[in-house]
Parts: C-alpha cells; sequence; structure tokens
C-alpha cells in the first residue's frame, strides 16, 4: 500500500565531535545520528524530513550534504549560506536537495535585508524558487520580512514566530506577522512550541493553541508546515517525536487540514513530488 504523503519540515542531523562555530549558543552532547531520525520517521508515517542546519555548525553544510546525497528521495535541505554565495553553488546546492537558507539570528546582529548584497542574494533564492528561513524572536520579524518582501523570494518563518511567552498572541511582532499572510509569500513552521514557552505547562499549551489558531484563521493550510525540530535541543526533557507530532493535533483539530499542512503544502514548498 502506498503511504500517505506526510513532511517533518524541520529537524537536525549532527554528531557531537564535529567542529562548532566560534558563535554558537550551544554545544551538543550527544549525537543526532540520521539512521535514528529516519527510524523515527517510519515509526510515526512520516514519509518525508526536512534537515535544518544547526546553528552552532556555522556555514560547514557538509554532514548535511553528505545526509542528503544517501537519501535523495526522502529528504531535503535547508543550508545556511552567506550572501555573496554563487549562482553556480547555489544551482549546485539545489540538484542536492537542499531548497532553502536560514537565517537563524537568534542572539545575532539582524542583518539589513534591504542593502544590494543581500537583495541580489534574494533574488537569486527567488530564482531556484527557494524560500528563506527565518528565526528570530516576533519583536524583531517587521522589519525582516518587509525588506525580505521586496525581493519577492518565498520566507519561512520559525517555530510560530517565537512570540514572547508572556505574550504569546499579544505579541505585536506576532500581529504584524499575522498581516504578512495577506501578500501569499510567507509560510509559518507549526514547531516547537516549548521554545516560546514560560516554563508554566497550564499556561503554555493554551497560548501555543490561541497562536496556532489564529495563524490557521490568517494563512490557512496552505502556508503552514509542521517540523518536530528533532532532537529538540536543549528541550529534550520537554519533548519526543511522537508528543511533537501530536502536539500538531492539538493545534489543528481538523484532520483535512491537518493533512493538507503535511502533505500538500509542505510538498509543493520543499519541492517533493507528490
Amino acid at each position: 500500500m502506498t503511504a500517505i504523503l506526510a513532511v517533518d519540515s524541520h529537524a537536525h542531523v549532527f554528531m557531537q565531535h564535529m567542529p562548532l562555530t566560534a558563535a554558537r549558543r550551544y554545544a551538543p552532547d550527544f549525537d543526532a545520528r540520521p539512521a535514528e531520525y529516519l527510524d523515527l520517521l517510519d515509526m510515526h508515517g512520516i514519509t518525508h524530513g526536512v534537515l535544518v542546519q544547526p546553528s552552532f555548525l556555522g556555514y560547514d553544510n557538509s554532514y548535511l550534504l553528505s545526509v542528503l546525497r544517501q537519501q535523495p528521495q526522502r529528504l531535503r535541505g535547508v543550508v545556511m549560506l552567506e550572501p555573496d554565495t554563487s549562482e553556480a553553488e547555489l544551482a549546485a546546492l539545489a540538484a542536492g536537495g537542499v531548497t532553502g537558507v536560514r537565517l537563524n539570528l537568534v542572539g545575532q546582529v539582524l542583518p539589513d535585508l534591504s542593502l544590494p548584497l543581500w537583495q541580489a542574494f534574494l533574488a537569486r533564492i527567488r530564482a531556484l524558487d527557494w524560500h528563506l528561513e527565518l528565526h528570530r524572536e516576533a519583536a524583531d520579524l517587521p522589519a525582516l520580512l518587509a525588506a525580505a518582501a521586496r525581493s519577492g523570494c518565498r520566507v519561512v518563518v520559525d517555530h510560530f514566530g517565537r512570540p514572547a511567552p508572556l505574550q504569546a498572541s499579544a505579541d505585536a511582532g506576532f500581529a504584524e506577522l499575522l498581516r504578512h499572510a495577506d501578500a501569499g509569500r510567507v509560510w509559518v513552521k507549526l514547531s516547537a512550541a516549548y521554545r516560546n514557552a514560560s516554563d508554566s505547562p497550564d499556561r503554555d499549551a493554551p497560548a501555543a493553541r490561541e497562536c496556532a489558531r489564529q495563524l490557521l484563521a490568517a494563512f490557512g493550510p496552505q502556508r503552514l508546515v509542521w517540523g518536530s525540530d528533532w532532537p529538540h535541543t536543549q528541550h529534550r526533557h520537554l519533548a519526543d517525536y511522537g508528543t511533537s507530532l501530536a502536539a500538531l493535533a492539538d493545534w489543528v483539530p481538523d484532520a483535512a487540514q491537518r493533512r493538507e499542512i503535511l502533505g500538500a503544502t509542505a510538498a509543493e514548498l520543499f519541492h517533493i513530488p507528490q
């Protein structure tokens, strides 16, 4: 029987002994092995996965790319790149299964995406039909989204848009993210609600549910994707693969909408044949 298409849009693989970038917030003390990840996909009925470059590995995407080469049908990749990356290198990455570029800006100085260097880079991303993945607290999203919008490239916002824990859906940056739904070039990942948490389970679960409700109302299932955030770095005490997948049913109660989020929406965004 043919498996129903379902995509995990956000996971990481790495080995703890790998050289780490100097500008890092975290260093892993465990391995996140590709074989373990693939076993989890099989166990939970997920047909495809998207590997996202971990911030602590910086611009050295070599390990991620090696894993993509081993699983070209099942896996896609989102890498970290400098904005002067050439068209030839981008084309080679696209041929290897890469479909996006990540800007993990948590704890970093914000780049000015309106500068000619960045606008030219975003234009090259757009030409490949890739997306720019933004990971930053919601308060700083408006300027980033406005500058990215000028290029016309697709933008994927990580982890609900990272609203402030004590504000959740009342965060002004989150409200601005909702307004970008009308432009039709922004997608949001329903993933890792624990990264927006206040450490109060009684408060955090309803907050994530309300954020998801507002995102679904604004973007619809056509521009929301789900990610496990495996292996849940710094939050392994709070989540595992099963609880991350179960959370989607809490955030999106309608089964047909969940199928669209996991299937057609993610497949189109990450260039997965249907």
